[in-house]
């Protein structure tokens, strides 16, 4: 049988994804259900249970497939738009396909109100690439809202079409400038490495994939040494990325700042190598 990534396919020796018949052996084979996103984001974990170890985290609206519920409130899922596969919490998910979205967020978090007026208590939070459906807009003294699906109304500023494509990769990269770093986060409150990387990404139409490896291995053209940088590089070592700010400095999230820092990259590439991790090289979109 052919090996395949865990973290990218549903495999356990007890159930698989039926759409793995014939490529792997498990004891029983699922087709799993199609289940939406209805938190602001939902943390996705290696087991189940809210102590175990963060993988990533999927944003509001993004579709997945659940194999298995189990009764202490945990689904095992397979997350359809980077394919990680993990634990979530049950109550994090409506069964079904979301509407076609929209719009989506663009900012690094905004506010849900109940209606079209600021002053009343937010709901919730969404943060940024978080995927909604207009139904309508309102207006008052103070801002112009959208009326997203199922309920509730964002400031219209906040949002663009579900399709537009940002122009600056950094840019994006640029608003969570002093988020804590946070192992598996995705989002304002929280980011590591390649979150902030593969975020970054889907703002510009880029999809990547989660992690560090497989973002090495998939994304760009590799840089000869001695190439002069330029905005939008991507450097990496074993386990880590970041974005060239310009020709000299990087945006990266990581946890020798434990937060989202900009630092020269030769400043980077020396600290890291004193500790023996090896710089592994640069490559560009």
């Amino acid at each position: 049988m052919t090996a395949l990534d865990p973290r990218l396919n549903a495999i356990r020796p007890d159930l698989a994804d039926a759409r793995l018949r014939g490529q792997i052996e498990a004891r029983h084979f699922a087709d799993g259900r199609v289940a939406t996103v209805r938190t602001p984001f939902a943390d996705l974990r290696r087991r189940a249970g809210s102590d175990q170890p963060l993988e990533t985290q999927a944003l509001f609206g993004e579709a997945v497939r659940v194999f298995e519920e189990d009764e202490e409130g945990w689904s095992w899922v397979q997350l359809e738009r980077d394919r990680y596969v993990g634990w979530m919490p049950s109550a994090s998910l409506v069964d079904g396909a979301s509407p076609e979205p929209t719009h989506r967020v663009r900012v690094s978090r905004t506010l849900v109100f109940p209606g079209p007026d600021i002053k009343q208590p937010p709901m919730h939070d969404l943060p940024l690439g978080a995927m909604v459906r207009v139904k309508g807009e309102a207006e008052d003294r103070n801002a112009r809202y959208a009326l997203i699906e199922p309920f509730g109304a964002v400031v219209l500023q906040h949002l663009e079409p579900a399709d537009a494509v940002a122009p600056d990769v950094v840019a994006v990269g640029e608003l969570f400038m002093g988020v804590p770093y946070l192992w598996g986060g995705k989002s304002a409150l929280g980011i590591d490495c390649s979150g902030l990387v593969q975020l970054a990404l889907a703002q510009a139409g880029i999809e990547a994939p989660r992690d560090t490896d497989l973002q090495f291995r998939d994304l760009g053209t590799a840089l000869p040494e001695g190439a002069r940088l330029q905005r939008g590089d991507l450097a990496f070592w074993p386990g880590h990325v970041g974005m060239m700010l310009d020709g000299e400095r990087l945006l990266h999230a990581n946890a020798h700042h434990m937060m989202t820092a900009v630092e020269p990259l030769a400043e980077a590439i020396s600290r890291t190598g004193a500790k023996g991790t090896a710089f592994l090289g640069l490559k560009r979109l």
